[in-house]
């Protein structure tokens, strides 16, 4: 067991050292020409950190606690308030934790299996998700048959979709735990989101036609490209979220940029110098990491709130 553990890890390394590999490239000016959003301009202010982690998930709950997942140790932490330490309170049962996103009744989903294997792409269906309990703090493995669990969201039906970046399917998981594996598909898709009808999923194109898309719920194969970024695989978007009027926000891996978009083919810059940036969630409640307050998790191990990228009602992904 031991030994699996070790190259676990040391899969999930290579991986990410391919990752940061092309985000540290030099990016042109198609990452930095974009003028800055209204209201933006302030600094991002550390919130918390999980030394040695590359955080892939994060999430907030109703009582404004913050959850991300580490890739390298596949744990998931909690800190319950803006500067309060990182609480590791459960472990994926295979592999590196990937992402995060709630049910209708408050369990949290966590996707895992984000190791060595998801470099094959769509070949191997080992990846699954894990339900965990935040209060009772226990976990179950769940469901598994997914490539991958990278990005992930849950429609107000109980629907769960489930993106792969190293890969093209889009899985999606029924709420009797029936897994689609290949519901969708969609070159790099990662990150996942659904707008507040939950007609379309929100996705990153991370290293194939990097960009942004929405893909209908009820059609998969009807795919809308909102962000072109011309080929330029070292601009790396992420994890992204959608703010209070269903405008995607989305770290750019590469270039350090946190970007909104306003139309598209266009964007505006909500903050800058934040480099493997891997994921963004609004956060929840009247407490804590609030309603309105933009988060960053990233493969540096640190949390940041974003505060050009606040909008008073604008809250992390749950179903309604």
């Amino acid at each position: 067991m031991s030994s699996m553990r070790t190259l676990s890890r040391f899969g999930v390394t290579a991986v990410l050292v391919l990752v940061w590999a092309l985000c540290t490239t030099v990016v042109p000016a198609t990452a930095s020409g974009a003028p800055m959003c209204p209201g933006a301009g302030a600094p991002p202010r550390l919130v918390g950190s999980v030394p040695s982690a590359a955080l892939e998930g994060l999430t907030v709950d109703a009582r404004g606690r913050l959850y991300t997942t580490d890739l390298f140790s596949g744990r998931v932490f909690r800190l319950n308030t803006p500067g309060a330490p990182a609480v590791p309170i459960a472990r994926v049962p295979d592999g590196g934790a990937g992402a995060l996103a709630w049910t209708p009744d408050g369990t949290l989903l966590v996707g895992y299996g984000s190791d060595a294997r998801v470099v094959v792409g769509d070949a191997l269906r080992h990846a699954g998700i894990a339900a965990l309990d935040v209060n009772r703090l226990t976990l179950l493995p769940g469901v598994h048959g997914l490539s991958a669990a990278n990005g992930m969201d849950t429609a107000d039906n109980g629907i769960v979709y489930a993106t792969n970046d190293f890969g093209s399917l889009i899985g999606r998981v029924l709420p009797d735990g029936t897994v689609q594996a290949n519901w969708g598909s969609l070159p790099s898709a990662n990150g996942a989101v659904l707008d507040k009808g939950d007609r379309f999923l929100y996705v990153s194109r991370t290293f194939v036609n990097p960009g942004v898309s929405r893909i209908s719920t009820a059609n998969p194969r009807f795919i809308q490209s909102l962000l072109d970024l011309g080929g330029n695989i070292t601009i790396g978007p992420d994890g992204l979220t959608l703010d209070s009027q269903d405008r995607p926000v989305v770290p750019f891996n590469g270039s350090g940029q946190i970007v909104r978009i306003t139309a598209p083919g266009r964007y505006c810059v909500l903050a800058s110098g934040l480099p493997t940036s891997s994921v963004l969630s609004y956060g929840r409640g009247d407490r804590g990491f609030s309603t309105g307050h933009l988060y960053r998790a990233g493969f540096d191990g640190k949390i940041y709130e974003i505060p050009g990228g606040f909008d008073r009602t604008a809250t992390a992904a749950f179903p309604r």
